[in-house]
């Protein structure tokens, strides 16, 4: 049997507790993300268009995972977790393949190296973000 305090979890809308530092760093990520992809795009977009491009990319999709971490419902939750799932592919894609053939990646995007630029936080937090929307699975 369940300890009272897991069953409150096992309930729990994924914004309460832990879920809004959570929602806190996808918040964060998509407007530091953002504002680089955007910046890079607006003024050297020929340098390196796929590594912006992906960081255009890794921008909207931690927007939209933030977005539905902190609303309440059964699409919500299949929306964040797509958008983790999606992440975490896309993180170690572009991090193997940004350590297998650097030349591909003239410039750094949010994912290569598996987000070193980011002190590894964009190949942490989709893993985090799997893991709280199985813990606060009804």
């Amino acid at each position: 049997m369940a300890e009272p305090a897991e069953r409150a979890v096992a309930g729990r809308h994924t914004g309460a507790g832990p879920g809004r530092l959570l929602i806190a760093c996808y918040a964060f990520f998509a407007l530091a993300a953002g504002a680089r992809a955007g910046w890079q795009l607006a003024t050297r977009f020929g340098e390196a268009p796929a590594a912006y491009l992906l960081s255009l990319l890794a921008a909207v999709l931690y927007l939209v995972a933030a977005v539905a971490l902190a609303r309440s419902g059964p699409t919500a939750r299949r929306v964040a977790l797509v958008c983790c799932a999606v992440e975490l592919a896309g993180v170690l894609s572009v991090g193997t393949a940004s350590l297998a053939v650097p030349g591909a990646f003239p410039r750094a995007s949010v994912w290569s190296g598996f987000g070193i630029g980011y002190a590894f936080v964009p190949l942490v937090l989709p893993v985090l973000g799997l893991l709280w929307l199985r813990r606060t699975a009804r």
